[in-house]
């Protein structure tokens, strides 16, 4: 699965930075989670790091994006042969 944020978020700007696969952007409102780039962190680190540093606890798993640890690292290794290139 993918991580979403929800409207718990307090907009502290702590977890932008701390996503290696540059998934998280401020929305709106509040930041936002791209599916598309998001890999729980797999291949990068044993933890989302967004998880880890979110003082409110507000970064679940999206339950319309579900995803195996399989696909989460072929979408890792995508991402960052994409970056290479």
């Amino acid at each position: 699965m993918a991580l979403m944020i929800t409207d718990a978020c307090i907009n502290c700007d702590v977890c932008e930075p701390e996503c290696p696969n540059q998934a998280i952007s401020a929305g709106e409102e509040i930041y936002e989670i791209d599916p598309l780039k998001c890999t729980e962190c797999v291949g990068h680190h044993d933890e989302p790091q967004c998880q880890k540093v979110c003082p409110v606890d507000c970064i679940p798993l999206n339950p319309d994006v579900v995803e195996t640890k399989e696909a989460l690292y072929e979408k890792y290794l995508r991402l960052t042969s994409q970056k290479a290139a």
